[in-house]
């Protein structure tokens, strides 16, 4: 049995749940996090939320110019900015994505999709959503956890979107953005944050409203990426918790997810 560090005469099953320091009775100081020694009890906390993390969101500025200078190449190549038909750019028709496309042998399509866009306002609505939830959710989790969830999120909506469409091809970034809403639901969630009182989860349901009602709309795209982008981030931080994984070993498992999107995406192409 252990002393109190104070009292070394006064034997103690509890320790400072914030140093480890065995502690008695008469040194315990009840907190929100458990039992902590005196001086421990005097240090305040600092609590950090997705509001108050610091840093540039460098990752989420690099994908917006990406998909911005993606854009004006497919206007280059004959594109309308207005959107319509995907028959007058080049790059659009060499990148949308498809199932006979995939099952031609054509894998890079489940990426470049989602860089792809049909017209301004497509990519405008995209890359504000972007915008937003990147400059939330990178500096939180950092940029190689937000990087993985965001690629992720991008294969799962691939993913989805042909196993939803047969026959016309898909383009956009939303299975990616749809994903990191479902990722900033968990990581919220993990830390205590309501996501309903932050406004994130009437969000969701009002984009989810718009999928499934306006025409026109990758139904599969938005709930493959939805469910991929969260999937990632309970690997990364529910999983991790409460399994005690190591990163690596979460880092492997989200990877592995990508990979089944991508194994997933070929094989519904291939039974087309």
């Amino acid at each position: 049995m252990e002393v109190c560090y104070r009292h070394p005469s006064r034997e103690t099953g509890v320790a400072c749940s914030n140093c480890g320091r065995p502690i008695c009775p008469e040194c315990m100081t009840p907190t929100p996090v458990g039992m902590r020694c005196p001086e421990c009890s005097r240090q305040k906390t600092k609590v950090r939320t997705a509001r108050t993390m610091t840093g540039d969101p460098v990752l989420t500025y690099a994908l917006i110019g990406v998909n911005v200078l993606v854009q004006l190449a497919s206007l280059v190549t004959g594109a309308s900015a207005a959107g319509g038909s995907f028959g007058g750019s080049s790059l659009l028709e060499h990148g949308a994505l498809s199932r006979p496309t995939v099952a031609d042998g054509e894998v890079w399509r489940i990426v470049t999709a989602g860089c792809l866009h049909a017209g301004f306002f497509h990519l405008f609505f995209n890359m504000f959503a972007l915008y937003i939830l990147g400059g939330m959710l990178e500096p939180a989790v950092g940029r190689l956890r937000f990087g993985l969830i965001y690629f992720v999120a991008l294969l799962a909506g691939s993913f989805g979107a042909l196993v939803a469409e047969p026959t016309a091809p898909t383009v956009g970034a939303s299975g990616a953005i749809f994903g990191l809403m479902g990722a900033a639901v968990v990581v919220m969630r993990n830390r205590g944050i309501n996501p309903m009182e932050s406004g994130l989860g009437f969000w969701i349901l009002l984009n989810l409203l718009i999928t499934f009602t306006v025409p026109h709309i990758s139904i599969g795209g938005h709930v493959g990426g939805l469910i991929g982008g969260g999937l990632a981030a309970a690997v990364l931080y529910d999983l991790r918790d409460r399994v005690r994984v190591s990163e690596l070993v979460s880092t492997v498992l989200v990877v592995a997810l990508g990979a089944a999107a991508v194994a997933g995406s070929i094989a519904v192409s291939a039974s087309a």
